[in-house]
């Protein structure tokens, strides 16, 4: 099941990442996709397709970099490198799927700027006295 579920999520990906192919991912979507922020906001399949034809479409001109491609059951996980057009920002994510009946059903997504990541490793560590 693993090896499937990684298999749909590559196949999702690879045009998007190389052209900017938004209808090949639409395609592994099941009808009522959920994509979850960690602000609590949840889009719907149509306004994360919307976002993702902004941020990545052909003409977006963001690059993708992935860097692991995990999967336990029906969950594959993808961290991946991006950055921004213009020499802006290069952001960390981690993006969470859920597969269910040969299709992408939900999905939860991390981002973190690379020049925050300093800061944000440090929160655990004990007060210095």
């Amino acid at each position: 099941m693993s090896t499937e579920n990684t298999s749909i999520v590559r196949r999702a990906l690879a045009g998007l990442i190389g052209t900017g192919d938004i209808d090949t991912l639409a395609s592994f979507l099941s009808e009522d996709f959920r994509h979850h922020r960690p602000d609590s906001a949840t889009s719907t399949r149509a306004e994360w397709l919307a976002a993702v034809r902004a941020a990545l479409g052909p003409t977006a001109g963001m690059q993708v970099e992935i860097l692991h491609l995990l999967a336990d059951g029906d969950h594959v996980v993808v961290h991946s490198r991006r950055r921004l057009p213009d020499a802006g920002p290069e952001i960390v994510v981690v993006d969470v799927l859920r597969i269910a009946d040969g299709s992408i059903a939900e999905a939860w997504e991390i981002i973190e700027p690379v020049a925050h990541a300093a800061a944000n490793v440090t929160w655990w560590e004990p007060a210095q006295r």
